[in-house]
């Protein structure tokens, strides 16, 4: 469904000197694949991301979703940051039915649409709150289903639960996985976290720094839901580790 080739993508600083952010993408991403793409700070995983939402255009290389090229941003690809995006005076129900006011869906079609979703991830009961009188695990629920209400090809994830605390990232982590496998959505995740990637993956894309390039991709062959205390969970996590040890700054 989506095809990255040869892709290649520099950025001048201020001084003018040239700065290869990655090199040489090559990645193929089937329709309905959860695939995660995790390595160290620098190596290129959001850039990659940016690219796929049309956001930035390589500096060499073509990005298809289904044969088609990838000029600009399109409501088939859409993105959740890390960062909370909700609109402050929209309410959640006024969130969640934003992209189908911009598609002119009719309003009790959107609405009808919003209180699904939300009743989705149990938040049925807040449609009438505004973001701030909701946690940061909330709003991203909120978030994510605000950008599956626009009927997206692929929903493209920038490392959306890195600002949330352990306990409540993993309860999104398996909130994720339950509205995936109902959505039956392609989804490409960015993340830190070689735990988090083993989780909900796929298949794993592992990037390196230096330039940004990927250095392997590993299948994940693990039924769902998943153990993060399976001895097989735990081999996969050492074996990433493995391949990203040497790179600076992956502290996580």
């Amino acid at each position: 469904m989506l095809h990255i080739i040869n892709v290649a993508k520099a950025f001048k600083k201020t001084n003018g000197e040239r700065v290869i952010a990655i090199s040489n993408i090559n990645l193929e991403v089937q329709r309905n694949e959860f695939v995660c793409i995790v390595g160290p700070s620098g190596c290129g995983k959001t850039t990659t991301l940016r690219l796929l939402a049309g956001l930035d255009v390589p500096t060499k290389g073509d990005i298809l979703i289904d044969g088609k090229l990838i000029n600009g941003p399109s409501p088939e690809r859409c993105i959740v940051f890390q960062e909370y995006t909700l609109f402050p005076w929209r309410s959640i129900l006024d969130n969640v039915t934003f992209a189908l006011e911009i598609k002119k869906s009719p309003k009790g079609e959107r609405i009808k649409k919003a209180i699904e979703y939300l009743e989705l991830v149990g938040l049925k009961d807040y449609a009438q709150a505004y973001p701030y009188e909701l946690s940061g695990g909330m709003q991203q629920r909120v978030a994510i289903i605000r950008a599956l209400a626009a009927g997206p090809k692929v929903l493209l994830m920038d490392e959306p639960f890195g600002a949330l605390d352990a306990r409540v990232r993993e309860f999104l982590q398996t909130e994720l996985i339950r509205i995936w496998v109902r959505e039956q959505k392609t989804v490409v995740f960015v993340t830190h976290s070689i735990n988090e990637a083993v989780f909900l993956a796929d298949r794993v894309v592992v990037m390196k720094t230096r330039p940004g390039r990927i250095h392997d991709i590993i299948s994940i062959d693990l039924p769902r839901p998943r153990d993060k205390a399976n001895n097989v969970f735990k081999d996969y996590y050492v074996r990433i580790h493995g391949m990203l040890k040497d790179d600076q700054d992956f502290s996580r």
